[in-house]
């Protein structure tokens, strides 16, 4: 049987290794949901937010089979604890699930350069603007597929005024480019940075990306980041975080 967890708690232990701040948004109460084989003694664990599932603790079929397509979602990242976790996925998901790699990058909450930042914002191209996310822009992103990821996770904006933050790049008065939080938690935001394809390769993901790191360093927030490809890992890098590991992860398409 899977459960949802209402006692979060419950789950510290099973996730006390994770430094993955989607799943500290779901122990914490703040966005997302952990499922679990018992409300009152927990051995195996799913954190799951957005696209993305975590599993800890002891592997069960029934929780990897239960990921693509739970509550709609068509696609899943779906985020193994361990080697039998892994094993587990394939097993489970076939053809369905692609092994990809990702990239965790340290949480160094004093690293950033401070002025090299601001010079890389200031880098934003000629005739191009930023404006912070506001409720016009949030419904915005809500209704454009490209940028949705940016205020998916949201339920409104009053949510995302309380845990999340973004910054817009606008040209000719349309978004063209943005950072803003994927997810947030007690303390920080994950960072979702895209580009509209006929604007990319301009440095403007570089300096919404620094805009964004110094609006969270005003609040004392951290901008937490989780590269998805080598050209993330770079960017991120050239921002001022430094490569921890890769990881496996794998993209699961539900199966009809």
């Amino acid at each position: 049987m899977i459960y949802e967890l209402k006692q979060l708690e419950k789950a510290d232990i099973l996730f006390r290794d994770w430094q993955e701040t989607m799943v500290w948004s779901c122990l914490q109460g703040v966005m997302g949901t952990i499922y679990v084989d018992s409300r009152e003694h927990p051995q195996t664990a799913m954190a799951r937010l957005g696209d993305f599932v975590f599993f800890a603790g002891r592997p069960d079929k029934e929780f990897v089979l239960s990921g693509p397509g739970r509550g709609g979602h068509e696609f899943t990242i779906m985020v193994p604890g361990d080697g039998a976790w892994t094993d587990l996925i394939v097993e489970c998901c076939g053809k369905n699930a692609r092994r990809v790699v990702r990239y965790a990058i340290q949480k160094e909450p004093d690293v950033f350069d401070r002025e090299r930042l601001q010079k890389l914002a200031e880098g934003l191209p000629e005739g191009m603007v930023f404006e912070m996310m506001d409720e016009r822009l949030f419904r915005y992103c809500k209704e454009t597929e490209w940028c949705r990821d940016w205020v998916a996770q949201y339920d409104d904006y009053a949510m995302y005024q309380n845990w999340g933050m973004g910054v817009v790049a606008l040209k000719d008065g349309e978004v063209v480019s943005g950072a803003s939080s994927y997810s947030g938690y007690r303390g920080g935001i994950e960072i979702q940075i895209d580009t509209r394809k006929d604007c990319r390769r301009q440095g403007i993901a570089c300096a919404c990306g620094a805009k964004l790191i110094l609006e969270c360093l005003k609040r004392g927030w951290y901008p937490s980041w989780d590269a998805q490809n080598p050209a993330s890992v770079a960017l991120a890098e050239k921002l001022g975080y430094h490569l921890d590991h890769e990881y496996t992860a794998f993209e699961v398409m539900a199966d009809h």
